[in-house]
């Protein structure tokens, strides 16, 4: 039974404790409205706090029609709902950047938005085990590394996935038991976009052809992944302070010789995370800056240094490592 799944993933990834706010992201398709129907039922298990957020991105003749359902689902069982009306092609045309992006983008801004206004302390989106097969598959065709294979997580900060361990096959039964009538988005089935391709036409054939069982095979190997990416996290944040030598607002130094001791694998995360650790972000470093920087603290050549983009710069001096932010 879907409902007691999703309890169990809650439980064991511990997504809702007693006195919990929880804005719950609403676009009235299947997912979403199942994963707030769901949500309404568990209140009676664990007491929190359910507001609801619909964002109408004014790009389908049927988005009208989708926030009334939302609106109409809300109302009838008393629950806070939050909507927003915002030309999301204008955005994707102003910053940029493409239409799917955007629409990420004005998403998260009004969940946070919301978030802030009912003093709400989560966020829970519908990704389910497909959509985390989908990015799992996504990143290996970028070449993203052993992180990309983790693919969604249930739960990172205050955004949680209740649904992270129900496939969509499930979801869409539940809908018809529970006589939902889910909007459905016709633009899923045009591949116009990568994760529609992927999820419209990869996966069926891999299915097909190969593993009629792909979903499940794919989300093992994203567990697994997620396992010893959290091992590797935890010797990397090790490593870095047993090299530290001073962390400073301005700049981190680091212990050259105890660096080009360590394992490429441990030093590959350890440029990241120190980045991360001057900045809050790693945004920008690729690989290529990440091999640049360790092919320069293994020459071990003094008062060279890198500017891998515009805001870090990396010296070696007097046997150091100068993490600095470059003014």
């Amino acid at each position: 039974m879907l409902e007691e799944i999703v309890f169990e993933t809650i439980k064991e990834n511990n997504l809702i404790e007693n006195g919990d706010s929880i804005v719950v992201g609403v676009s009235g398709g299947p997912d979403s409205i199942t994963l707030l129907d769901i949500l309404i039922k568990l209140q009676s298990k664990i007491k929190f706090d359910i507001y609801v957020a619909h964002i109408n991105h004014m790009i389908r003749k049927e988005a009208k029609e989708d926030q009334e359902y939302v609106e109409s689902y809300c109302r009838n069982r008393k629950i806070p709902c939050f909507v927003k009306q915002i030309k999301v092609e204008e955005i994707a045309k102003n910053k940029k950047i493409g239409t799917e992006e955007a629409g990420r983008y004005v998403r998260y801004e009004f969940f946070n938005e919301i978030l802030q206004k009912t003093n709400s302390n989560k966020i829970a989106t519908a990704h389910t085990k497909n959509d985390n097969v989908e990015t799992v598959i996504m990143n290996i065709l970028r070449g993203s590394g052993t992180v990309g294979l983790k693919g969604i997580e249930a739960k990172r900060e205050k955004y949680i996935r209740p649904l992270i361990n129900c496939k969509r096959e499930q979801i869409e039964q539940y809908c018809k038991e529970n006589n939902l009538n889910p909007r459905i988005d016709k633009t899923n089935m045009e591949n116009i976009y990568t994760r529609n391709r992927i999820r419209n036409e990869l996966i069926p054939y891999l299915k097909k052809e190969f593993n009629p069982k792909l979903i499940e095979t794919i989300d093992r190997l994203s567990k697994i992944a997620k396992e010893e990416n959290e091992y590797l996290e935890k010797q990397t944040k090790k490593a870095y302070y047993e090299i530290l030598i001073k962390e400073e607002k301005e700049q981190i130094i680091l212990d050259l010789k105890k660096f080009n001791e360590l394992e490429l694998v441990i030093k590959n995360r350890l440029v990241l995370y120190t980045i991360n650790r001057l900045f809050g972000s790693s945004s920008g470093i690729e690989k290529i800056h990440i091999h640049d920087i360790i092919k320069l603290c293994t020459n071990n050549i003094g008062n060279k240094y890198l500017i891998p983009n515009k805001k870090v710069k990396i010296l070696l001096k007097d046997k150091k490592i100068f993490y600095i932010i470059n003014n």
